[in-house]
């Protein structure tokens, strides 16, 4: 059996270090202030840049691809959003095998809340991190990502049905 190359496998351990670090920073704080776990806040992201034009809504299976997670996880997930007034879900107006969900106002509501508590609590421990010699330069490559201009705010979806 060959032995991966101890680079390659010190920068996988380095990055999922990091990526540990970075989502407990960003669990711990989103739980504290608005009592949302680091995966509920990316499905209401994700399902928040819906729109109506063609391919504009996610189903499950491209709901799960987009968080990280399996089908089912994401499926009770969602349900447990939906439980919360968060999110709702309604048949495809064309295929009525499908099935989408939206985020409801009290979603968007949380979401535009949870925002700046996500982005303070990502940059505290990209900061963090960036002080350990092993992580710092995935930080600084993670940091050329950020975009140079603020954000493009994009109109919730209008629910079909």
């Amino acid at each position: 059996m060959t032995r991966p190359e101890p680079v390659l496998a010190h920068g996988w351990c380095a990055l999922s270090a990091l990526h540990g670090r970075i989502e407990a920073h960003i669990e711990r704080a989103l739980q504290a202030a608005h009592e949302l776990s680091v995966r509920e806040f990316s499905v209401l992201d994700v399902l928040s840049s819906q729109h109506d034009g063609e391919g504009g809504h996610y189903r499950m299976n491209q709901l799960a691809d987009a968080v990280v997670l399996s089908q089912s996880a994401t499926t009770r997930l969602v349900t447990r959003l939906e439980d919360r007034g968060l999110l709702s879900r309604y048949l495809c107006p064309t295929d009525r095998r499908g099935i989408y969900t939206n985020v409801t106002a009290a979603g968007l509501d949380l979401l535009d809340r949870a925002r700046p508590t996500n982005d303070h609590a990502l940059r505290e421990a990209l900061d963090a991190a960036g002080q350990r010699p092993e992580l710092a330069p995935l930080v600084a490559a993670v940091r050329t990502l950020e975009p140079t201009a603020p954000p493009v705010a994009v109109p919730a979806p209008v629910p079909v049905g």
